[in-house]
């Protein structure tokens, strides 16, 4: 007798998925993965930290193309398990760290226009694969994420959520890291914007060496500029903060 084999996602998280009809990229879909793919890298191989770019040779960025996930997948699975798994959109909070603590990224996979490559509010593919993906390869950076999730997703009251926000705020998403001496980028809103990650390096930008406690007590606005972000030495500090919770 046939049996239903059971979904690995939490159930709250079954409506936002969605699949990747690749084939269904347009000429200017795959334009606009190029423009961005061409002006992000010729910055990136002198600001990032090695681990996006060795990461994102790793899972198969090409620069011509909009990724297919399902070869991402395969690539990310032989190396740290982890897997992009297409959704509609944002998901709340509770649900999206429920995805991380079983190495499940949520991805979105439509793509900005030509016409708006600086900005978009919503997330896209390129912030979701060329901006996430790449870290996702690296051993240490993949673990201290599922530790993440399993940690935000037990969070039990909205204080606690928003710590664990601001943790991944400043971490992965505007995360700097100093590698031999000089302070690189690899949090994926830095790494997926051209305007963010000049900023993150210059004089307006206030750089702080990473404490929990600092990290935790910083507010933050998503649709502006940041003032202030904070330099980790090593992604060891990153267990250590969690650890800590």
């Amino acid at each position: 007798m046939p049996t239903t084999r059971p979904s690995p996602f939490p159930a709250e998280s079954l409506q936002f998925l969605t699949t990747q009809d690749w084939a269904a990229y347009s000429r200017d879909d795959h334009e606009a993965w190029s423009l961005l793919y061409a002006r992000r890298m010729t910055a990136l191989r002198s600001t990032a930290s090695r681990v996006f770019l060795e990461g994102a040779e790793a899972i198969g960025l090409a620069p011509d193309r909009v990724p297919d996930l399902a070869d991402v997948n395969r690539r990310l699975a032989a190396r740290t398990g982890w897997s992009a798994v297409p959704v509609t959109g944002f998901l709340p909070a509770r649900d999206f760290f429920a995805c991380l603590a079983i190495r499940r990224f949520p991805t979105t996979v439509t793509i900005r226009s030509k016409d708006r490559l600086d900005y978009v509010p919503e997330p896209d593919i390129f912030h979701d694969v060329f901006g996430h993906a790449p870290l996702h390869a690296h051993p240490p950076f993949a673990e201290f994420l599922q530790r993440f999730g399993e940690r935000a997703a037990a969070a039990r009251t909205e204080a606690e959520v928003e710590q664990m926000a601001r943790l991944f705020w400043f971490t992965v998403e505007f995360g700097l890291i100093r590698e031999r001496g000089d302070v690189k980028i690899y949090g994926s809103g830095l790494i997926s914007s051209q305007e963010d990650g000049a900023h993150a390096l210059g004089g307006a930008c206030e750089r702080r060496k990473f404490t929990l406690d600092a990290v935790i007590a910083q507010p933050f606005v998503i649709d502006q500029l940041q003032g202030v972000l904070f330099v980790v030495e090593s992604f060891e500090q990153l267990f250590d903060a969690i650890r800590r919770l």
